[in-house]
């Protein structure tokens, strides 16, 4: 998905997607290296935010996670996300607060740890990080693990 197309721009066409077609995974490519784009491309449920000089095998395998329901960030895009919370945002109060197990499958799956792996390193079952992620997503009210990040990183708990 472009961000800017004529007609309709391409987080309008992610909402609309999402609403008409919600198990269509999308990778945002585009020539917009905006840090308030690639947010709300990913609350909106982006599996990843490319920039359209992005390598062709970087370019492949974010579609071949995507459509796995898996979300691929690069380290740059990770980094930008982190850095967001480093911003004044950081003390503003939050709704509500994660337990300490959530902030620690949150912080592994910001730094690209599959499910399978986050299990492994905490000793728990991948139906048991899953659960968490399923809270977390409750508590921050998204959909996919790149809003859970681009939120967390926003409230400054990353």
């Amino acid at each position: 998905m472009d961000l800017r197309m004529p007609g309709m721009d391409g987080l309008a066409a992610i909402e609309r997607l999402r609403v008409e077609r919600p198990a269509t995974a999308i990778v945002i490519l585009t020539t917009f290296n905006e840090d308030d784009l690639m947010l709300r491309g990913l609350r909106l449920g982006a599996k990843s935010y490319l920039l359209k000089d992005t390598g062709r095998e970087a370019l492949f395998s974010a579609i071949r996670a995507a459509s796995r329901g898996e979300t691929l960030l690069a380290p740059e895009v990770v980094t930008r996300l982190l850095a967001r919370a480093e911003m004044p945002s950081r003390t503003a109060a939050s709704d509500c607060r994660l337990t300490d197990r959530e902030q620690e499958v949150l912080a592994a799956i910001a730094r690209g740890e599959r499910s399978k792996e986050v299990a492994y390193r905490l000793g728990v079952t991948e139906r048991t990080v899953k659960a968490h992620l399923a809270s977390i997503y409750n508590k921050l009210g998204v959909d996919s693990r790149a809003a859970a990040i681009a939120t967390a990183a926003q409230k400054g708990w990353l």
